[in-house]
């Protein structure tokens, strides 16, 4: 265990001193120091924001990329926005959280059998990382995976989940029709492992009702079930 820790700690400090997209830096560190009103006396991250969970975890959640004011604020995935408001609810519910809000670094959150990783390291400007960011990112995707002991992988929203299906077929692990995302959908990979999908709980699917409370929880026992069987 501690040799996987710290093998887990390397890892997150080689993203946090990732400089390979000077676009998204120099976006991140803008809005770190301007600020959004209501945080103007919270000290921003403004920097790439590394993975979270245990280093043990079987169930690996692949995001998007951190908040402008969320991630990039606190530098905890889905920390500190309406998304991870959601997210971490859903995760104490189904006992992969401690609790079920996660609000700064040092709010005591810890994640069971659960990590959370993104597409993208760094907040990109209106949430949309070109598709060179996202290649330039995609070895720190393929490390977590390579790191983790994973059986279940979620992922949120259609980027995720291409990401993911990119990563299993370039590793073999995936060698028929790419299978299409949906909330809900499911495949199991050549390994015996799983891929489920979920709508991103952003704000354009929750105020929308495209996503509900109960659809996001009922993902979770989803996940739960393979884990358990």
């Amino acid at each position: 265990m501690k040799r996987q820790r710290s093998s887990w700690n390397q890892l997150n400090d080689k993203i946090i001193h990732c400089d390979r997209c000077p676009r998204l830096l120099e976006h991140c560190q803008q809005i770190a120091q301007v600020r959004r009103r209501a945080y103007q006396d919270f000290p921003y991250w403004g920097a790439p924001v590394p993975n979270f969970g245990d280093p043990k975890a079987r169930l690996l959640i692949v995001g998007l990329a951190p908040g402008a004011h969320g991630a990039n604020r606190t530098g905890r995935m889905f920390t500190g926005d309406r998304s991870g408001d959601w997210l971490y609810r859903a995760l104490h519910k189904s006992d992969f959280a401690s609790q079920a809000e996660s609000t700064t670094v040092d709010d005591g959150m810890q994640l069971q059998d659960c990590a959370i990783t993104a597409v993208c390291h760094c907040a990109p400007p209106a949430n949309r990382p070109t598709g060179e960011e996202i290649q330039a990112c995609r070895d720190w995707l393929s490390e977590t995976i390579h790191l983790l002991p994973v059986e279940v992988f979620l992922a949120l929203g259609q980027i995720g989940w291409k990401a993911t299906i990119d990563y299993l077929v370039a590793n073999d692990l995936w060698t028929k029709k790419r299978p299409k995302f949906g909330h809900g959908a499911e495949v199991q990979l050549e390994d015996g492992r799983w891929l489920v999908g979920s709508y991103h709980p952003s704000q354009q699917n929750t105020f929308t009702k495209r996503l509900t409370e109960p659809m996001f929880d009922r993902i979770f026992r989803q996940v739960r079930k393979r884990l358990d069987t």
